[in-house]
């Protein structure tokens, strides 16, 4: 086989493997991920979201352990201003053990917050930065920040960190 065969031969496997690798969006002159479809990952997080509030609030602990990822290296952070406490669970084991302890020692419902229908959303392939705020009738003004992953197509919370600031006084 003369070289400049061989040259093209290359060349063309070259362009084939090229052309076939990425999607392109025409719109964007970008690249598209494998048909990500942003709003409809923004509203299945919206919906894990208002899940795990309603499990937690109504006292429903094996419905909420179906919103976490069960991994050693998540986390949940709690920080009330207007208590002025700090908690912090590393890993699955110890804020299952927390969240589990609580509904035991406070069984009974607390009134669920309005659930969320505005959230920021960033995605990232397989997981998502996601940050709002949540009025509760208990606590006041809480802002909340989830780190989501993609789990066998579920997303699920991954890390969580909650800074409550109570209910606006007068003075």
């Amino acid at each position: 086989m003369k070289i400049s065969n061989l040259l093209s031969s290359a060349i063309l496997i070259l362009f084939i493997f090229a052309s076939c690798g990425e999607n392109k969006d025409p719109e964007n002159n970008g690249t598209v991920s494998e048909q990500i479809n942003p709003a409809l990952e923004k509203q299945a997080i919206l919906e894990r979201l208002n899940n795990e509030t309603k499990d937690a609030f109504q006292r429903n602990y094996e419905a909420w352990t179906k919103n976490w990822v069960h991994d050693e290296n998540i986390s949940k952070v709690y920080v009330d201003f207007a208590d002025s406490t700090f908690s912090e669970s590393i890993g699955w084991e110890k804020i299952s053990l927390f969240v589990k302890t609580f509904i035991e020692e406070h069984p009974e419902p607390e009134p669920v917050p309005e659930l969320l229908d505005k959230i920021n959303v960033r995605l990232y392939g397989n997981g998502a930065w996601v940050t709002y705020e949540q009025q509760d009738s208990i606590r006041g003004l809480k802002r909340e920040t989830r780190l989501m992953e993609k789990v066998n197509g579920e997303w699920k919370i991954a890390g969580m960190q909650t800074t409550i600031y109570g209910f606006e006084t007068e003075e």
